[in-house]
């Protein structure tokens, strides 16, 4: 597949901010070197991962499953280990973290403690009280929500959503204005998303496996708190055979009336307010009016490649309104989400005063 690059010069920065990432040579990991490698704003300072791959290159050490070439800059990168004084020796002032919940659980918390600004796809923190599960599209207002947590004085967490939950916030927030009744939620879930190695061969092969341990319990509790809604979700999560792409079927219930035509208007409209963060899309939510799409093979589509939420098959059943929609897992629905948080951060705090 054809990388697209991002346009250095339509987002002009004096001097680009140095981040470390953590978790580097997972499948998220691999997706955040990718867009870090061609970004404006950001430059990647430390790279980490465990500690049997410390003093490696990256390059020859990462198993790479993305489906475009590895950017050659990145090729280079030693593999470094967990060192906070090491990363603040380096300039790190944010750090990026794929990792898993169980390494997030200790580390995140001492980078906080140590003054970094973490943004995180991990879901330890998601749930504490002032942190937010930040989907800039959906509640771009929750970002002030690190004043709670002691900035400028001290660090953060910002967390992305679980990446089913983020493609569902991204198509419903503009819609959360004629009252959400109920959700009725099933998807169909890459093997990407259980990480990498993740599932073995014989378990997913010609098969679909109709369970994914708490991803039901963490929609209906990321939805709510992304949107700030108390509503009933009603979800089933399947895991199907395919490398890459979240696809869901959604059904609602109003309060109030709403035309099919209004929706699509108001999912041409998403991106207001937005046009200053460079991983942003021109159009965030895109509708297709094909009758057999979204699909699964265009989860690296639009520009940036794989930020674009794809719906379709708007239709209305009795007094419910139904719709498809397909998420990135690992570019929207985890490192571009991350990486679209920090850029809302470094606009509204370190570029703003």
């Amino acid at each position: 597949m054809k990388t697209t690059q991002m346009q250095h010069d339509q987002f002009p920065r004096e001097k680009k901010i140095r981040v470390g990432l953590m978790g580097a040579t997972g499948a998220v990991g691999q997706a955040f070197m990718w867009m870090l490698s061609s970004h404006p704003w950001f430059e990647v300072t430390r790279v980490m991962a465990s500690e049997k791959r410390v003093g490696r290159n990256y390059g020859e050490d990462v198993h790479w499953i993305l489906p475009m070439e590895i950017p050659q800059s990145v090729l280079g990168y030693e593999i470094k280990s967990f060192d906070t004084q090491a990363m603040k020796d380096d300039g790190v002032e944010i750090v990026f973290s794929a990792l898993p919940n169980h390494a997030a659980r200790t580390a995140e918390p001492r980078l906080i403690e140590e003054g970094f600004y973490v943004f995180s796809n991990a879901a330890v923190l998601r749930y504490e009280e002032h942190v937010p599960i930040l989907i800039p599209e959906a509640n771009i207002e929750t970002l002030h929500w690190i004043e709670k947590q002691g900035y400028p004085d001290k660090g953060f967490a910002i967390t992305n959503a679980n990446c089913s939950t983020t493609g569902l916030a991204v198509a419903m927030a503009p819609l959360k204005k004629y009252g959400i009744k109920d959700l009725v939620v099933s998807t169909y879930q890459s093997v990407s998303g259980a990480g990498h190695p993740g599932l073995s061969s014989l378990d997913i092969t010609n098969n679909v496996i109709p369970y994914i341990d708490t991803e039901e319990e963490k929609m209906i509790r990321e939805f709510k708190k992304i949107l700030s809604v108390d509503v009933d979700i009603f979800p089933y999560c399947v895991r199907v055979p395919l490398m890459f792409g979240h696809l869901e079927t959604v059904w609602v219930e109003f309060e109030q009336e709403v035309e099919l035509d209004q929706i699509r208007r108001d999912w041409d409209e998403s991106r207001q307010g937005l046009d200053h963060l460079p991983s942003t899309p021109e159009k965030p939510i895109e509708y297709e009016t094909q009758f057999d799409l979204p699909q699964a093979k265009q989860a690296f589509y639009g520009f940036p490649q794989g930020m674009v939420v794809y719906t379709g098959r708007l239709k209305r059943q009795g007094s419910r309104i139904g719709f498809t929609l397909l998420v990135n897992n690992v570019i929207k629905g985890a490192a571009g989400g991350s990486i679209q948080n920090a850029e809302a951060f470094v606009t509204h705090y370190l570029d703003a005063g």
